[in-house]
């Protein structure tokens, strides 16, 4: 049975989160006058860190904002490849692409796991080599996309619970499968309880604690 190597993405491959950089690379090739609406996101912001709003929530309506409710499906395909090329020239760690290329030499499948939205994470998969991508999806429309979150934000315990249902899919069994996870943040702590193998990378400090409880290895790439 062929092991697993799954890998967070924000702060695990690059070195800071990527949907605000997104967003500042998509607006003005779209709908540049939606700068303007830039200061609700700080408003928005604020209504998440006093637990008004969910982090998924957040996430919806600030692409809402920027972008508005439809989305030109083939245009945002067109500025999810040009912001993963931007992503991975100007915010990717060189050890975390080397340790995605040793993992396939091992014979690894390597996977993507993460919050971000699938649209460009699928993008920045593809130059890394990576077929496969758990991530969050958003609501396709005819023609369009709705920053509406299809299914579960991919955070947290959904993590885990969109992993299973991707190996379900696959039709990849867990018992007797050699599993790696990589990630910076103890919010990915169900993932890597679950794995065989877990790794914390570039962590922050509540994650690093947990790793020397638990005896996980901790590498930093930045």
């Amino acid at each position: 049975m062929q092991p697993l190597s799954i890998f967070d993405m924000d702060k695990t491959i690059t070195r800071s989160a990527t949907f605000g950089p997104f967003l500042g690379y998509a607006v003005p090739r779209y709908r540049a006058w939606r700068v303007l609406l830039a200061p609700l996101v700080a408003l928005t912001s604020l209504g998440f860190a006093i637990k008004l709003v969910s982090r998924g929530r957040l996430k919806e309506i600030n692409l809402a904002l920027m972008m508005g409710r439809r989305i030109d499906a083939a245009v945002l395909a067109d500025i999810s490849r040009g912001f993963a090329g931007f992503t991975l020239a100007r915010n990717s760690l060189a050890g975390a692409l080397a340790r995605v290329e040793a993992e396939r030499a091992e014979g690894r499948r390597v996977v993507l796991a993460t919050a971000s939205y699938a649209f460009y994470v699928r993008e920045i998969a593809k130059l890394l080599g990576v077929t496969d991508v758990i991530a969050t999806r958003t609501t396709d429309l005819d023609g369009s996309v709705s920053p509406r979150i299809a299914g579960e934000n991919c955070y947290g315990p959904a993590k885990l619970r969109m992993v299973e249902d991707w190996m379900a899919e696959e039709r990849i069994t867990r018992a007797g499968r050699h599993i790696r996870f990589f990630s910076d943040h103890v919010s990915d702590a169900p993932c890597m309880e679950w794995a065989d193998e877990a790794f914390a990378t570039n962590a922050h400090a509540p994650l690093r604690a947990l790793a020397a409880e638990r005896g996980w290895a901790i590498i930093d790439w930045r």
